[in-house]
């Protein structure tokens, strides 16, 4: 199954809503045009006028389990620290997300962390999970795209498969200012190679983990 890039959403549609009950119903949200279209552009003409020092290649794991692999993961990520207008817009914009679904759905989400992201033509990453089952460092996953005038034929999909056995997974063209976010837990996913430099923002919203010996999310 294709998401297809010139898909819309009506432009009445309370897009926070409909990512609530997407999640309440199948634990995942697709949104074609998900944010607001100059988050989009701003998001996008920040991350391609970027320095290229500011990007370190990605690995995986954290801490004493961190490792580069590029026969993983391919991408070259930056964090959005919120000292840019566009990033500044971004956070805000998942904070009033995070707010409504703590309301809409009592997830008890605490805080939010989010990268740049930009993969070389052909790289890409392996089936992976953002958080194992009971580990509540990662509990939603968002994804957003940034790449203008995206063709089905130039690749770079995330494919988002609905359970450990699934095969087949839901591909979604990364268009410009579509939003993926779903259950970190619960669905492996990965993302294909492109045939030209795709560009995307990762994040994801954590619970307050945090106990007497150990301050989680880290201040």
């Amino acid at each position: 199954m294709n998401i297809p890039c010139n898909a819309t959403i009506a432009n009445d549609l309370d897009v926070f809503g409909k990512i609530s009950n997407d999640l309440q119903t199948q634990g995942f949200s697709i949104n074609p045009l998900g944010i607001p279209r100059d988050i989009a552009d701003a998001l996008h003409f920040h991350l391609t006028h970027m320095p290229n020092e500011k990007f370190n290649h990605a690995g995986i794991g954290r801490e004493q389990d961190f490792d580069k692999d590029d026969t993983i993961r391919g991408d070259e990520i930056c964090w959005v620290l919120g000292d840019s207008i566009a990033g500044q817009q971004w956070l805000r914009w998942c904070d009033d997300l995070k707010q409504h679904l703590n309301r809409r759905l009592f997830l008890g989400l605490f805080s939010f962390e989010s990268h740049f992201a930009h993969y070389p033509p052909q790289a890409f990453y392996q089936r992976h999970v953002d958080a194992f089952h009971g580990d509540k460092n990662r509990v939603l996953s968002v994804v957003l795209y940034l790449n203008k005038d995206w063709q089905a034929q130039d690749g770079g999909e995330l494919v988002l498969y609905k359970n450990e056995q699934d095969v087949d997974g839901i591909k979604v063209i990364p268009e410009l200012g579509t939003l993926v976010v779903f259950l970190s837990e619960e669905f492996p996913h990965e993302v294909l190679p492109a045939t030209k430099n795709r560009l995307s923002i990762a994040g994801w919203y954590r619970v307050n983990g945090s106990h007497e010996h150990k301050v989680d999310p880290p201040n």
